[in-house]
């Protein structure tokens, strides 16, 4: 069994990005030489993620917009508010 391991680092703009990975997974991929099997992608930080979807720019429009919509989206970290969970005690 052929098992290949890249990490990537991304370093992003702004504090909302959505970066097109594709092209540079399929590089990856190519140059492992490994024919069949699963490519696995993951952001490694707990602010990060990845989604899969059509790179058709209406679409990331949306999403880019929704992002915006969100209470905490605002330019700075002034707006974001805390956790309205209650600790728990022991």
């Amino acid at each position: 069994m052929k098992v290949h391991t890249e990490y990537l680092t991304i370093e992003t703009k702004s504090r909302y990005e959505m970066v097109h990975l594709t092209p540079k997974i399929e590089e990856i991929v190519r140059k492992s030489g490994v024919d069949d099997g699963l490519c696995f992608v993951s952001p490694m930080h707990i602010t990060a993620a990845v989604y899969v979807n059509d790179n058709e720019s209406g679409l990331i429009e949306d999403i880019a917009y929704g992002w915006r919509s969100l209470p905490h989206a605002g330019p700075d970290t002034s707006t974001t508010r805390p956790a309205r969970t209650t600790p728990t005690r022991t």
